[in-house]
């Protein structure tokens, strides 16, 4: 740490009263998200270093300190935190406060080529999050410091996943997906595959393929037919089917659907009326138990029974995620699914 930054870091040491302040009226607001005074903290201090961390020549005294901290939505950042961390309370009231206003400004920018219900799926599932990174969700909400208001936030998150669906679209490739896949997990578009290098990279990836592939079809099926037929109609209403979240909500909101009573069951929440909604946020939150139960029976045979390393139930991770996932998912619940599918849709 270079020392402005170590002076900027006392500076925020002299807020540590103002920040818990600041805290303790979220908290008495909203008792059961989850969120503690640390994370709230490391948040406050992400924004400072981000917004007043700039400069090398002068450091921002305290008063400037608590001048910024106290112009920030605390309250919108408090929000934002217990949803990144999937707190079943903060999506709820997300939900309730902010759906509408999504929904309309996702009408009011998709385009010809590009539905709102397709933009609205794909901003629930970066707001929710689905790529773990070292054991942490990636959700979009951690990129909200609380500088502006969660809605101005939120209408950016809109129209950045209208250009990319756009993109998508039009099978292009962005910059930004390009370039953290290292610019090697896939081609850009008109590239060519060319070099000797290429080519003995394919042949490793061949001979790992092989070398796994019979312990990660094992496991991966194990894993599958370990879940509850509830559980199943989800992946095969999501991966199966291809069904968006939003279309999986309204199938639940079905009085007849046993996804319903299931949900009711789980969630120890009642659907009163057969108008009660259930947003996206929520089936993506159950799709996510789904998949942590998945992965924890993929785990435990490979490594119980298999003997792998960390580092090879890894590799298993990826084939299963790759090309086998598909596969093997219709042929693992193709027939008791169909059964449940059959069920879910009241036929």
């Amino acid at each position: 740490m270079n020392q402005f930054q170590d002076h900027l870091q006392r500076t925020i040491s002299e807020c540590a009263t103002d920040i818990e302040a600041l805290y303790r009226r979220c908290l008495s607001t909203a008792p059961n998200y989850g969120v503690t005074l640390e994370d709230f903290t490391t948040a406050i201090r992400a924004a400072v270093n981000k917004y007043l961390g700039q400069s090398d020549v002068d450091v921002p005294t305290a008063e400037t300190a608590r001048s910024f901290i106290g112009e920030l939505q605390t309250t919108d950042l408090y929000l934002a935190l217990a949803c990144s961390r999937g707190n079943e309370h903060a999506w709820w009231e997300f939900d309730q406060s902010y759906r509408r206003y999504i929904e309309r400004v996702a009408r009011h920018l998709a385009s010809a080529d590009t539905s709102a219900e397709e933009v609205i799926d794909s901003v629930y599932v970066e707001l929710y999050g689905t790529r773990v990174v070292d054991g942490v969700r990636q959700s979009k909400f951690a990129t909200y410091t609380g500088r502006g208001t969660l809605r101005g936030w939120l209408r950016t998150v809109v129209w950045h996943a209208v250009i990319d669906l756009h993109r998508a679209s039009h099978d292009e490739v962005s910059i930004e997906d390009w370039s953290e896949a290292g610019g090697e997990a896939r081609a850009r578009p008109g590239s060519r595959e060319r070099s000797r290098e290429g080519s003995e990279t394919a042949a490793i990836d061949r001979i790992t393929r092989d070398r796994y592939a019979a312990a990660t079809a094992e496991a991966l099926d194990e894993s599958l037919q370990s879940l509850g037929d509830h559980e199943k109609l989800l992946l095969l209403y999501y991966h199966v089917e291809n069904l968006k979240l939003r279309e999986i909500a309204r199938l639940v909101e079905v009085p007849t659907s046993p996804l319903r009573r299931w949900f009711q069951r789980q969630s120890k929440r009642r659907l009163s009326t057969p108008e009660s909604r259930v947003h996206e946020s929520t089936i993506m939150r159950w799709l996510e138990k789904v998949y942590e139960k998945i992965q924890k029976a993929f785990r435990d045979v490979l490594q119980g029974r298999h003997g792998l390393s960390d580092a090879e139930v890894d590799i298993c991770t990826e084939l299963a995620t790759g090309d086998l996932a598909r596969e093997d998912v219709r042929n693992n619940l193709g027939d008791s699914g169909a059964t449940v599918l059959s069920k879910g849709r009241g036929e």
